[in-house]
């Protein structure tokens, strides 16, 4: 299966429609935001995927967020600041990560295949023992390698990053 994996789209529709073309192109079922959606109205844009999200520093409609994703329906869930989730038998931790230090002692514990989280804007890949730490890239206020996505195929474990030309 592959996952698709985005943060930091703050309203951007132009970028937020780019994504959502890429991860159609790549078969991507499930899409996990990693916060900072800001106005509720995007995640109607997601409505072709079961969405999992949650909150980033500038998600402030949290009422209006909820309920855009309970329209959604499905599997689709806001699971607040911290989600736990697996997929295909690989545990995914996610959250906006505003702390670097939260995200590495995340990661360091080993408890997860992979740590997805965003806020800081730039694309990351790397290896924590036996955990991939991965921040997909933002949509705004980002140098123009960081205005990416990222797919994860379950079955091979690989990451790849597409950039929203």
């Amino acid at each position: 299966m592959n996952i698709g994996i985005v943060a930091d789209t703050h309203d951007n529709v132009d970028a937020i429609e780019r994504a959502t073309e890429i991860f159609a192109e790549e078969g991507v079922e499930i899409v996990i935001h990693c916060g900072d959606f800001v106005a509720p109205l995007m995640i109607d844009y997601f409505d072709e995927f079961e969405l999992h999200g949650v909150l980033g520093n500038n998600d402030g409609d949290v009422a209006n967020l909820q309920a855009a994703f309970d329209a959604l329906g499905g599997e689709s869930e806001l699971h607040g600041r911290f989600a736990s989730l697996e997929f295909d038998g690989l545990s995914f931790a996610v959250l906006h990560g505003e702390s670097l230090e939260e995200v590495e002692a995340i990661a360091a514990g080993e408890t997860f295949d992979f740590v997805c989280y965003g806020h800081h804007h730039e694309r990351e890949l790397s290896e924590e023992g036996r955990t991939t730490v991965l921040n997909p890239g933002a949509h705004v206020l980002a140098s123009d390698d960081d205005r990416t996505v990222a797919v994860v195929d379950t079955r091979s474990e690989s990451v790849r990053f597409r950039a929203l030309e």
